[in-house]
């Protein structure tokens, strides 16, 4: 994994994304305005390594993801022509999609993760939100699973994320037409909560954020975060359950659970005692990363 993000480094040095921490909220910035933020192998490796430090830091506790300028990603920067696809020399069965590899690791945050969609978002632009937990868009966002219409096909563990999200009748017609939609179309289908107006948007995810930073758990949101997406592939409610009962009785036991019902009772802000870095559970993680 080293040697992937090295090498999707090799590009040019100016940053292409900014990072901001304030009030516990980690708001990574895509920025590469000129481009309307295309995605490029120095976006992706600035992001993953943002991602590797958000976990391991217990003053980041809630992260939002925005684009600069008009856009917020128009998918994969096109300007090496008709082989932008076609750079990688490894063979079949050892090639892994930088979509992926980044859709991936998004997957597997301990820490929650909001996408403020601020302008276009098409190809990668909008499959690297699809790990994210929650996404707002802007009335001027508009949306586009546009691979077919690239001679490609959808990337990003998108063909896994978007179908449990908005249904396989609507996954199908996005990605089988390549058309690009408004985000009143992706609020009716559920793949955004809210659409808002362009100056509001940015404040409402970080005020989505920062009510997460300042009334949580962080182990017990951690926690919570893969309960549901794993949920999403468990065989019957009993697989939950069995979670569930792990969950109950470990944070019943936990400092936090004693925080969280005084401070109730003591009509006070509660202070969460346990952090992420050293205070997950003994059974988490409760499930096997398959190999590649």
């Amino acid at each position: 994994m080293e040697r992937l993000k090295n090498e999707m480094a090799t590009e040019p040095h100016d940053q292409a994304t900014r990072q901001e921490l304030e009030d516990g909220v980690l708001t990574i910035t895509l920025n590469r305005p000129e481009r309307l933020n295309a995605f490029n192998g120095q976006m992706m490796a600035e992001m993953m390594d943002a991602f590797d430090r958000a976990d391991t830091d217990d003053s980041v506790r809630a992260i939002v993801v925005t684009g600069e300028g008009r856009g917020f990603c128009a998918g994969a920067d096109l300007s090496s022509g008709g082989d932008t696809f076609a750079r990688s020399n490894a063979p079949i069965d050892d090639y892994r999609d930088g979509g992926g590899v980044l859709s991936l690791r998004i997957y597997a945050l301990r820490k929650p993760i909001i996408a403020a969609i601020n302008g276009p978002a098409v190809g990668v632009g909008i499959t690297m939100t699809l790990p994210m937990d929650v996404r707002l868009a802007s009335t001027e966002a508009r949306m586009g699973f546009v691979f077919v219409r690239r001679g490609m096909v959808p990337e990003a563990c998108s063909t896994y994320f978007l179908p449990r999200l908005v249904g396989m009748g609507r996954a199908s017609e996005w990605a089988l037409t390549g058309r690009v939609f408004p985000a009143s179309e992706a609020l009716e289908a559920g793949l955004v909560s809210r659409v808002l107006p362009a100056g509001e948007l940015l404040p409402a995810a970080r005020e989505l954020a920062r009510d997460v930073a300042a009334n949580t758990s962080p182990v017990s949101v951690a926690i919570t975060r893969h309960m549901l997406w794993k949920g999403l592939d468990a065989e019957s409610p009993m697989a939950a359950h069995r979670v569930e009962s792990k969950g109950i009785y470990t944070r019943g036991r936990s400092a936090d659970a004693r925080e969280g019902v005084t401070s109730f009772l003591e009509k006070r802000p509660a202070e969460f005692p346990m952090k992420v870095s050293s205070d997950m559970p003994s059974y988490f993680p409760w499930w096997e990363d398959e190999p590649f």
